[in-house]
């Protein structure tokens, strides 16, 4: 037997030139990869895979003189010695090649490449100091492949074929680092390291800036099929609790007790349905206290007491930033729970606090990835709000927001911050989930403005950080969302309307906020929020205008409650698909392809969507626009629900779409109450 190759049982490992490199069987069609330049693997490093693989049945692996096998369910694996024509392992770049290809018919679904015949190979570690690497794989490019995931940018692209992607959290963007292939594979890059990805037309290319092993899972099947098996290995979303999935009203800010009262009273006087009711920053004493400010909140407790009476649950933000003027900041840094610096004392930003009148507090980060420091922050938020009857938290600047970001300054608990540092707003979701579960709470969100992958076993739902208020936007948060979807976060919304401005009185603003609501309104989680009005300078007293339903005029307000009655008739069909999404990881709203994957042209739909299998939604996305085409996937018959009028798939139509209305059709006959009864 060569001496390269080992048969492990459900894995297969080849060595060569001072490099191991493991193939295993990781759940359903699917195997992790890792490879160490020099030394054994490492088990404890930080990742998005659950610790024990879910079984995925048989694994059979062969082993000849020039290459190995492992086959797993639908997945082969192949494993190229580079002994071939007289080269032995320390010649050409092809020693330890894999080829990824579909066990049934033998089809090539993803395969290294090495940069060069001779060096390096597909697989390259350059020594960054104390055992990391700067890591980088690359992978072969496939004429036409289209490629979906990776979390939510910005970049307006469904298709992310050609782009380069930071792997690195900022505000609306978010690294999830699944990437889905219409050519019937998902790889999951299982690193937080700082990095990007490179999907050009001449090959593919993962880097890690600083770690010290490549580790990623692939598994095979359509894309329906790969969220399944990602579901399985980096663990389910919870089931969203009901009261979630309703109306849920927000903006920058409600300065006092009685003003988010009074709108939440307001809702109730004008019948309109609301589910949650959210108090925005700069309510506490001082950041990183996690408790109200008695001045502008003076009986928390009660207004809680109402709002439940009402059927209305209170969301407070929740920051991970601690000011030095907050009682927290030198117990907390005394028992070294802020994030570390190399270099310099431990201030990752500055921002406004209460009592420092035009000035700005160099603040700290809590140490998301260290259990200690969660424990102690979750503490402070049982004693500031879920004491009081609170349990929904909106996670925000949880990238965490560095200013600069000098990642490479950074230690966490859990290592350098390039090798890390992607993980940190899962880790601060965690903090939440556990909490409250070890509070007894069995319903468990969170909102968060950043993610990570495996952030949605721990309830933590992501919207789409602080973006603009026009049509452009509207457009780019449609693929931004469905990419999210894409990446095994099955809880996503936007700011309905944007963030960064829009003059309520402005006809124009309120054409966008309209056709938004309505995108919205079939979105996981349906969520008004922004900041109305002219920019102000940062600091704790700042507010914008209004931004309820009724802010906009006569006209936009009885479309708006017209279509917070719609998804109010809609829930227990949302509800649906998000059980479907916690027992089986297809999320809720869903490309058309994830549907209808045989249909050619259903690739490239990119301006419409399918909540659940039944009802297909096209948003209106351009000013003025009264009507638009709508692709009808093949495969299936059509009802548009407003009309009743019936076509067949496979076809596009024109469709009209009056301001009140935004397209919809039903699938085969499939019965939704869409239209309103007299």
């Amino acid at each position: 037997m060569p001496q390269y190759f080992r048969d492990l049982g459900t894995a297969l490992e080849w060595r060569a030139r001072g490099e191991t490199l493991r193939v295993e069987a990781w759940g359903s069609d699917g195997v992790r990869v890792r490879a160490t330049p020099a030394g054994p693997l490492l088990d404890d490093l930080p990742g998005a895979l659950l610790g024990t693989p879910p079984d995925g049945g048989a694994v059979e692996v062969k082993i000849s003189e020039h290459h190995a096998t492992l086959v797993h369910g639908a997945l082969t694996v192949r494993i190229d010695a580079g002994t071939e024509g007289g080269l032995t392992p320390e010649l050409g770049a092809t020693a330890g090649t894999l080829t990824f290809s579909r066990t049934e018919d033998g089809t090539e679904l993803l395969a290294e490449e090495p940069a060069h015949f001779w060096w390096p190979g597909p697989r390259l570690a350059t020594a960054t100091g104390n055992g990391h690497h700067r890591l980088e794989q690359r992978f072969r490019a496939y004429p036409g492949e289209r490629l979906y995931g990776l979390g939510q940018h910005t970049h307006g692209m469904l298709d992310q074929k050609g782009a380069v992607i930071d792997l690195v959290q900022r505000n609306a963007e978010v690294t999830i680092p699944l990437l889905v292939s219409d050519r019937g594979y998902g790889l999951l890059w299982n690193s937080p390291a700082i990095g990007r990805v490179e999907l050009a037309e001449t090959g593919t290319r993962w880097v890690s800036d600083s770690a010290r092993q490549i580790d990623y899972w692939v598994t095979a099947g359509k894309p329906a099929d790969v969220l399944r098996h990602y579901a399985d290995v980096t663990g389910h979303s919870p089931e969203l609790p009901e009261w979630a999935s309703g109306f849920w009203q927000c903006k920058l800010r409600y300065r006092t007790q009685d003003e988010l009262l009074e709108v939440a009273r307001e809702y109730r006087r004008r019948g309109l349905p609301l589910s949650v009711i959210v108090c925005d920053f700069f309510h506490w004493t001082h950041l990183g206290e996690w408790k109200f400010d008695p001045a502008e909140w003076p009986d928390p407790a009660a207004m809680v007491r109402e709002l439940d009476e009402m059927g209305v649950k209170l969301m407070v933000s929740v920051w991970p930033s601690v000011s030095p003027a907050s009682e927290n900041y030198h117990p907390m840094l005394n028992q070294g729970l802020f994030v570390g610096t190399e270099f310099g004392p431990t201030a990752h930003a500055d921002w406004p606090d209460k009592g420092l009148g035009a000035y700005s507090a160099q603040v700290a980060f809590y140490d998301a990835t260290n259990p200690e420091a969660r424990e102690y922050v979750w503490e402070r938020i049982r004693r500031g709000y879920h004491d009081l009857g609170i349990s929904v938290y909106w996670l925000d600047a949880g990238e965490p927001e560095l200013k600069p970001g000098h990642q490479y300054n950074l230690r966490y608990h859990a290592g350098p911050g390039l090798e890390v540092g992607n993980l940190y707003p899962r880790e601060n979701a965690r903090t939440v989930h556990d909490g409250l579960r070890a509070a007894g709470e069995t319903e468990i969100i969170s909102l968060n403005r950043s993610s990570w992958a495996g952030a949605q076993r721990y309830g933590a739902a992501l919207w789409s950080g602080d973006i603009g208020t026009d049509f452009a936007t509207l457009r780019t948060q449609i693929k931004a969302g469905l990419n999210v979807m894409m990446s095994g976060i099955p809880w996503w919304t936007t700011d309905i309307g944007g963030f960064h401005g829009g003059d309520p009185d402005d006809p124009a603003y309120r054409e966008v906020l309209v056709r938004w609501f309505q995108y919205g309104t079939f979105c996981p989680l349906f969520r008004l929020h922004g900041f109305r009005g002219d920019e102000q300078v940062l600091e704790p007293a700042m507010t914008g205008l209004a931004n309820e339903v009724w802010s906009y005029g006569e006209e936009a307000y009885e479309i708006l409650a017209g279509h917070l009655r719609l998804r109010e008739r809609l829930r227990p069909y949302v509800m649906e698909q998000m059980r479907t999404a916690s027992e089986t990881g297809v999320p809720p709203m869903r490309p058309v392809f994830l549907e209808f994957p045989d249909d050619p042209a259903a690739w490239q739909v990119e301006d419409a969507f399918l909540l659940g299998p039944d009802l297909l939604v096209a948003p209106i996305t351009e000013a003025g626009a009264r009507e638009r085409d709508v692709h009808l996937p093949a495969g299936a018959r059509w009802t548009d629900a407003w009309t009743g009028e019936e076509h067949e798939g496979g076809q596009t139509v024109t469709v009209a779409a009056p301001l009140d209305r935004i397209p919809l059709f039903l699938r085969d006959g499939a019965r939704l109450p869409v239209r309103e009864e007299a």
